[in-house]
């Protein structure tokens, strides 16, 4: 007699939590690092303090985040088999090798910028940028390549995954500069370098000479920053307002992902979370005349892209394994 055996095998989830946050990290240290290369490369000597602290960000950040990717995998002391099963093919190979040699420059790129060196500080930064951009940006291609989930398997993926890195970059040099100087009480303008401000005399000193130093105001630099912040979340809405056309259109599976996001399960972290409240209101509060040079909508402001963007990553990654493909 034929007979059927069904199984009750519960599937775990291919990517849990750790990587979320893993590609969330990965996104703040590359966003932190464009902005300080900017910051100096360019001559923005009005965001040298800006610059000064991405420098110190990025590498801190780097440190962290391979230590979430290592305890992710169901044995982490085998790690190194990473480095020499080596597919030149793969993505994750190449990330393998960008996460050793990357930090290793932002580290060098941090020193030379504590030592001054501006002629070293260039040349590591033009070295850093592209290995920054490349770190972030093949975390993208591995969800891109891989045919799972609708939501990765596009070619947005990695675009979207590198600006919305700049957004969260952005947003963390503003909150940590905040922070610095009116928290910790720590001059900006003494922590580039560019004055001693370590007596009463010596910060009204600073305030007067901060046109001649090039060091503005922290709510003027951080007015301006935050323009440059308001572009990028413009760019990020218009590639997830992409996206979510795209799965509404492609296939059943795209289609039930997107009233996931939309009505579902997902929409309150989609809509609420990641629109409303991680772009939307820091997009007005950066624009406003009336407080987009506030110091209190400036942190406001910071505050929930970071959040908006960490969601961002959850719901991909999360989300985009609550409907696979077939």
């Amino acid at each position: 007699m034929d007979a059927t055996v069904v199984y009750n095998i519960p599937h775990q989830q291919g990517l849990q939590v750790f990587i979320a946050i893993y590609f969330y990290l990965t996104g703040l240290s590359a966003g932190s690092f464009v902005i300080s290369v900017v910051a100096y490369l360019l001559g923005k000597t009005e965001y040298k303090p800006l610059g000064k602290i991405g420098a110190f960000l990025a590498p801190i950040l780097l440190v962290i985040a391979p230590i979430l990717l290592i305890t992710d995998l169901g044995k982490p002391m085998r790690f190194f088999y990473l480095f020499f099963n080596v597919n030149p093919t793969s993505p994750l190979t190449w990330g393998t090798f960008l996460l050793t040699i990357y930090p290793i420059s932002c580290l060098i790129y941090l020193y030379y910028v504590l030592k001054g060196n501006q002629k070293m500080i260039k040349t590591f930064g033009i070295i850093g940028i592209p290995l920054a951009i490349s770190v972030h940006g093949y975390t993208g291609f591995v969800l891109a390549l891989a045919k799972f989930s609708p939501i990765w398997n596009n070619s947005l993926m990695p675009l979207l995954w590198l600006i919305s890195a700049m957004v969260s970059g952005i947003g963390l040099v503003i909150f940590v500069a905040i922070v610095m100087e009116k928290v910790f009480s720590v001059s900006l303008a003494k922590f580039a370098g560019e004055m001693s401000t370590e007596t009463s005399t010596g910060k009204m000193l600073a305030e007067t000479a901060a046109s001649s130093t090039g060091v503005m105001p922290l709510n003027e630099m951080l007015g301006g920053v935050g323009k440059y912040l308001a572009g990028f979340i413009i760019f990020d809405l218009f590639l997830v307002f992409s996206e979510i056309l795209v799965l509404l259109t492609e296939s059943e599976e795209a289609a039930a992902l997107a009233a996931s996001l939309l009505t579902g399960d997902y929409s309150f972290l989609f809509l609420g979370l990641e629109i409303l409240l991680g772009a939307l209101i820091p997009l007005f509060l950066l624009l406003h005349p009336r407080t987009s040079r506030s110091l209190a909508a400036q942190t406001v402001a910071a505050v929930l892209v970071l959040i908006g963007v960490m969601t961002m990553r959850y719901i991909v990654i999360i989300g985009g394994q609550s409907v696979p493909f077939n």
